[in-house]
């Protein structure tokens, strides 16, 4: 044995023996629990969890949670699906597939039991579970818990764009809960995956990120049908009980997918997304590729410039499956950076074995008081920065035209309203009664052109002709837009509302009343 062997084997010792299902040391029982929970291991779990708290934050900027929760309060009052459009005068009627209806209950639910503060914490919570998930599983490929735990944190960094109550959050912790069961069937040949049928139906009356599973999971199986080794890269080939296996899943959960209120609709939804909605995937932020100016996109070129550094310095070898997934989630994220949460929970494991130098837990040198003392504290944080109604609501006026709304509940509108894109969803929840003129459901007014006409308007593209094709009375848009400062500046329109965040203003004719300024 080698002296740098001979150390190693030394600092992994423990004090007390180490069964075989144990592998960090801590026994079984009641007494190995209290020193799982006192232990160092832990305060970094604890931290993992305290980290997702502190970026969701108190904000609630998501412009989507409106509709959401319009949607899930029309299903449980009606018991029905609303399958056309009930929020706008614009596309009224047309036909629209809420592809997301399973995840918005958990949210309204929440909504109604806490207000504002349960859609923060019903975030935290789905976030806090999946990075625990992503933790194990890093863990498993590996098995070091404290380069696990750095690796979760640099994903936590990636992963923020997505830390709003939205969604697609619960389609990330199925993605985790899938790459689980493949890593125990990869790694011990068995693994439970009669769930991935029914997860994969649960996930398509969730998200349409069901999509970024099912290529996740061909990759992976399709890896297993060849065997070989190409450089760095190995492939180990299923066994043939293994294919079938396979085979057989893949084709259930095909099946499964088609077990949803819209039938193929839901299904092909992913395709319509990617080969219909081109103006969504052009003008929406989250749509965008990776800035590298942004400290995001710093953190992106560390990833890249890290893993090649490690593979230039290290002999670190990939298996096929792993190669495939993670160049499929790079893409995906330097394209768009809604999809930074799929390359943040593909890339953890890889960042942890690539951390496998970091030194291994010893539990000799634990100390338990100290620990419990330290978690006590991360708990105690996280109870006094709890993001209860009174911290959430100041926020709502940072994004949205909460100052218009008292306003409007005075001087009601009696004509069409051209709103801020962003605002849609707030106004419709708020005062069920005002139909908008467009939300954040972008497809639905892609469809039909009048998100065409709306980003015409942004761009001082003829808006007085579309302004008179949809006979618009009213306008309400931040004192920042272009189209607002010339409105102000129109003698055919004038001011009824104008506060930091937004301006209400009203066309006039020899009909049409004034109102009153405020």
């Amino acid at each position: 044995m080698s002296v740098s062997s001979e150390i190693e084997a030394v600092i992994a010792e423990p004090v007390f023996p180490i069964a075989p299902g144990d592998p960090l040391g801590f026994g079984s029982g009641p007494r190995g629990w209290l020193r799982a929970g006192t232990s160092f291991l832990a305060v970094l779990t604890a931290l993992v969890i305290a980290m997702q708290w502190m970026f969701v934050g108190w904000t609630l900027d998501d412009p989507d949670i409106w509709w959401h929760l319009r949607n899930a309060e029309y299903l449980l009052n009606t018991h029905s699906f609303p399958s056309r459009d009930m929020y706008s005068f614009t596309v009224a009627g047309h036909w629209w597939v809420n592809h997301e209806w399973l995840s918005e209950i958990p949210y309204y639910l929440a909504y109604r039991a806490l207000g504002f503060s349960g859609l923060k914490v019903l975030t935290s919570l789905i976030l806090s579970v999946l990075f625990l998930g992503l933790l194990y599983l890093c863990y498993q490929e590996s098995r070091n818990f404290k380069a696990s735990v750095a690796a979760c944190f640099f994903s936590t960094l990636l992963a923020t764009v997505s830390y709003g109550p939205r969604t697609i959050l619960f389609g990330y912790l199925y993605l985790v809960v899938l790459l689980i069961i493949l890593q125990r069937f990869r790694s011990r040949g068995d693994a439970p995956l009669w769930l991935i049928p029914p997860l994969f139906c649960l996930w398509i009356n969730t998200h349409g990120s069901w999509s970024l599973g099912m290529i996740v999971f061909v990759l992976i199986g399709l890896s297993g049908f060849v065997g070989g080794t190409w450089g760095r890269i190995d492939s180990v080939r299923w066994t043939p009980r293994q294919q079938r296996k396979l085979a057989i899943v893949a084709a259930a959960s095909a099946v499964a997918l088609f077990i949803n209120p819209f039938g193929w609709r839901l299904v092909f939804y992913p395709l319509d997304l990617a080969f219909n909605q081109r103006l969504n995937i052009t003008h929406v932020a989250e749509w965008v590729t990776v800035d590298f100016h942004t400290m995001r996109g710093k953190l992106m070129m560390l990833l890249i410039v890290g893993l090649l550094l490690t593979e230039l310095i290290r002999n670190r070898r990939w298996g096929l499956g792993e190669l495939l997934v993670f160049l499929f989630a790079l893409y995906s994220g330097l394209t768009y950076v809604r999809f930074l949460v799929l390359l943040a929970i593909v890339v953890a494991p890889i960042v942890a074995k690539t951390l496998d130098f970091f030194p291994r837990y010893r539990p000799q040198d634990d100390t338990p008081k100290l620990n419990a003392v330290v978690i006590l504290i991360i708990f105690a944080a996280l109870i006094h920065y709890w993001p209860t109604n009174s911290k959430v609501e100041p926020t709502l006026q940072q994004s949205y035209p909460t100052g218009v709304l008292p306003y409007l509940n005075t001087h009601p509108l009696d004509g069409n309203l051209l709103n801020f894109y962003l605002w849609g969803g707030y106004m419709g929840w708020n005062d069920p009664q005002i139909k908008v003129f467009v939300d954040s459901r972008v497809d639905i007014f892609e469809y039909e052109g009048v998100l065409n006409d709306y980003l015409s308007i942004l761009m001082l593209k003829n808006p007085d002709s579309i302004i008179d094709r949809y006979r618009i009375k009213y306008v309400l848009f931040p004192p920042s837009e272009p189209y607002t400062y010339v409105l102000e500046h129109d003698p055919r329109w004038k001011v009824l509302y104008k506060d930091k965040i937004c301006v209400l203003l009203q066309k006039q004719s020899s009909t049409l009343p004034l109102g009153d300024k405020s």
